[in-house]
């Protein structure tokens, strides 16, 4: 089978679904699949350090951030052109066969230029989707209800809507819908996620259902990391690793400003950059905390693995934005638990968690979290930490995920 995948970004850039798209094309390839993925172009030196790749169909593009690490293809007829001709020359050069089935894993362009090119040639798609739009732009962008109904129209632009048969708005839910009514299976990395978009009509043609898929974790390291893990806990001070991308929907500083209120006495790991970087730096001079806070950069996932594994808790702090939390996920996997923010998330998990608050309702106050990192810390220095569900780490792995996302595509296609 011949999988197309479309990406809004590079799938050699940073960024947890372009991790997943990496991952289920080395996992396809060895269960016997072809693979292509489309995305824009990478600039600046992560372009000129990467080496040629089949795999990979590059659009022209430009750059859309300072660091020139993500870009932009518009979508229309002129990239149209320009990808259905590279495909016919990647086919004719490669011998690779004819395409079998569209995977979109964007949200944006990268979607766009999916759907239109399965739709030009009666291709059958999977829409994976990764991203709460409303909750993402009301988190990052001023003026998110402006920004809602541009992205909306452009939308409606690009994939050729004239005119709709009734209404079906202008809010983050309505963009969605558009992408999950002209797709032949959509997935949800988790089954809160599935049952939002199903509640908002956000559901494949013909369907009433979106298919539960986790993202995974690949079996290689997940073993490489069990193996590293020492069986005994180090001596010292309970051990907390934050990890992820450094911006306001993330909640590193409202997870700084708990630690102080906690008055625990830990050593916090810091993993990942972003915008609010020197922000949580100046934060943490600020406060003086007990807890000791190193700040340890963005480090290669198989190291990220082996620090997780090695802590005696995760700590998640997003509320109402993730449509996964793959960081709990994989800490499940190696045996740690989590403070876990999110309640939606908390139910996914099903055991092997502090939760904050009542565990039944979100609740994003300082005093919560500090109740919650203060009971963990009490927990880990008693040595009576919570347990992880065993299952998590094989239904987590990624050859598992593979054969259930190659099942929905044989559906599709058949």
């Amino acid at each position: 089978m011949h999988v197309v995948m479309f990406g809004d970004q590079h799938a050699e850039t940073l960024g947890g679904a372009q991790v997943s798209m990496r991952l289920q094309r080395r996992f396809l390839e060895k269960a016997g699949h072809t693979v292509t993925v489309v995305a824009p172009a990478m600039h600046g030196p992560r372009a000129r350090a990467s080496a040629p790749d089949p795999s990979y169909l590059d659009l022209p593009s430009i750059p859309i951030t300072f660091d020139r690490e993500y870009s932009m293809t518009w979508p229309g007829a002129r990239t149209d052109r320009r990808l259905d001709a590279a495909l016919r020359r990647l086919l004719d050069d490669t011998g690779r066969p004819p395409v079998d089935v569209v995977h979109v894993q964007a949200d944006f362009w990268g979607a766009f230029i999916g759907h239109r090119f399965a739709r030009r040639h009666g291709l059958p798609v999977v829409h994976t989707m990764h991203n709460r739009v409303d909750v993402g732009i009301e988190a990052t962008a001023p003026f998110p209800t402006l920004v809602l109904r541009v992205l909306n129209a452009w939308q409606r632009r690009a994939l050729g809507v004239k005119g709709e048969a009734k209404p079906v708005g202008r809010d983050g839910w309505a963009y969605l819908r558009r992408l999950a009514n002209r797709s032949d299976a959509v997935t949800a990395p988790s089954s809160h996620f599935a049952h939002r978009l199903e509640a908002h009509g956000a559901v494949p043609q013909g369907s009433a259902s979106v298919d539960v898929i986790w993202n995974g974790i690949d079996d290689e390291l997940l073993e490489q990391a069990l193996a590293t893990a020492s069986a005994e806990r180090a001596p010292g001070p309970p051990r907390f690793v934050w990890l992820g991308r450094m911006s306001p929907e993330k909640r590193l500083l409202p997870f700084l400003e708990a630690l102080a209120e906690s008055g625990v006495e830990a050593d916090v790991e810091v993993i990942g950059g972003g915008g609010q970087l020197g922000a949580a730096r100046r934060l943490v001079e600020k406060l003086r905390p007990r807890a000791t806070v190193t700040f340890a950069g963005r480090m290669p996932y198989a190291e990220t693995l082996r620090r997780i594994a090695a802590a005696d808790a995760v700590v998640q702090t997003s509320i109402g934005f993730e449509t996964q939390g793959m960081t709990i996920f994989e800490a499940a996997s190696l045996g740690t638990p989590a403070v876990v923010s999110d309640p939606d998330l908390a139910e996914e998990l099903g055991s092997g968690f502090w939760p904050v608050g009542d565990g039944h309702d979100a609740d994003p106050s300082l005093a919560a979290l500090a109740d919650a990192l203060r009971a963990a810390a009490s927990d880990i220095a008693a040595g009576t930490p919570r347990t992880p569900d065993s299952t998590v780490r094989e239904r987590f792995r990624q050859s598992s995920r593979t054969a259930a996302m190659v099942a929905v595509y044989e559906r599709v296609s058949a």
